[in-house]
């Protein structure tokens, strides 16, 4: 597995950006990342509207969420019943 500074090395040398334009679009993102998923977690445990969470992060990431946790939430059933 490679490291986080042989990530940082690689990016740097393959897209021709300073350390600092990579850190800063990897914090932008992480920090995207984070949003979502906390709308999403806010959505899924209904604190906001299905409306909301559309324009929050997007219909698509939306209806992934729902799918992922019907598919979660069947895993379940299905363990409890066996």
């Amino acid at each position: 597995m490679e490291s986080i500074l042989g990530y940082l090395e690689t990016l740097t040398r393959e897209t021709h950006k300073s350390e600092a334009e990579v850190l800063t679009m990897a914090f932008q993102i992480g920090l995207r990342q984070l949003w979502r998923e906390h709308i999403l977690g806010r959505y899924l445990r209904h604190d906001i509207s299905r409306e909301e969470a559309i324009e929050a992060v997007g219909i698509d990431w939306v209806e992934l969420a729902e799918r992922q946790h019907e598919a979660m939430m069947e895993d379940i059933t299905w363990a409890l019943e066996g």
